[in-house]
């Protein structure tokens, strides 16, 4: 397979997390799945994402986070240019 971002394995992904219903069976699927280190990378990644939608500063980020500033970057180029996930996720959090 090639470096496309959509394929047979990542739709199959995108269905195991679709079936999960609860938080404790995300936890435990996410442990089963991701070192402990992926986990929490992807974690702060969206903690990041929610305190620049809300517009907080790098600096703010940093202390609140310990996100590298290439991390806080990286981040704020996916909710500028990305596919509006975070959007998403964010705007269905707050109902």
């Amino acid at each position: 397979m090639g470096r496309e971002f959509k394929n047979e394995n990542t739709d199959f992904l995108v269905d195991c997390i679709m079936k999960l219903e609860s938080r404790e069976e995300c936890y435990n699927f996410f442990k089963d799945l991701c070192t402990f280190t992926e986990f929490h990378a992807m974690a702060q990644r969206c903690v990041v994402a929610k305190m620049l939608s809300e517009k907080k500063v790098y600096s703010d980020i940093v202390n609140a986070t310990g996100a590298s500033t290439a991390t806080i970057s990286r981040v704020n180029r996916s909710l500028q240019d990305g596919a509006d996930g975070y959007d998403i996720v964010f705007s269905r959090l707050e109902k």
